[in-house]
């Protein structure tokens, strides 16, 4: 299967898994199971920023229009598709990573890299996300134990994902 028909899928497939299932899961109100910034942490390696902060901005904005929230998915998706390239480049070895299947994954990056890419960028995508959808630091540290519970959830989500659906070439 080619790339692009890949990500096609995945865009489609991890929209309506957010917006039909886990938008309707309610844990806690400090927890929200997101899921779908997948989409833009699983781009191939070598697309180019514009490109990638395009994509990014698409799944944003198709978010947004179905929870009516006014474009925050849209900045969050667009923050990290900006910062992605940074991070693989920080977290990235002398060398570079093996591209071999050419997007980020446990396979390609490492375990313990992959984890730690996802981790920053959920980390940074939420804490986006909730300030601007609180719009204000009033209560400081209730918005901040939403964050990281929030990304624990979703690296939780993620983690399921690498080890159910991604294919080991």
């Amino acid at each position: 299967m080619s790339i692009l028909l890949r990500n096609i899928i995945r865009f489609v497939l991890l929209l309506l898994l957010q917006v039909f299932v886990l938008n309707q899961v309610l844990l806690h109100q400090l927890v929200s199971l997101n899921l779908y910034m997948l989409f833009v942490l699983l781009l191939p390696f070598n697309l180019p920023r514009p490109a990638l902060m395009l994509l990014a901005l698409l799944m944003g904005l198709s978010m947004d229009m179905f929870m009516n929230t006014m474009g925050v998915h849209a900045a969050a998706c667009v923050f990290i598709a900006y910062l992605r390239p940074f991070i693989i480049n920080i977290l990235s070895p002398q060398g570079g990573f093996e591209t071999t299947q050419k997007t980020p994954s446990m396979t390609s990056m490492g375990v313990s890299q992959f984890l730690t890419f996802a981790a920053i960028l959920v980390f940074l995508h939420n804490l986006v996300f909730f300030s601007l959808e609180v719009f204000g630091f009033g209560n400081f540290f209730y918005l901040l134990l939403k964050i990281i519970c929030s990304t624990a959830a979703s690296i939780f989500l993620i983690v399921l994902y690498e080890l159910l659906f991604f294919s080991k070439k």
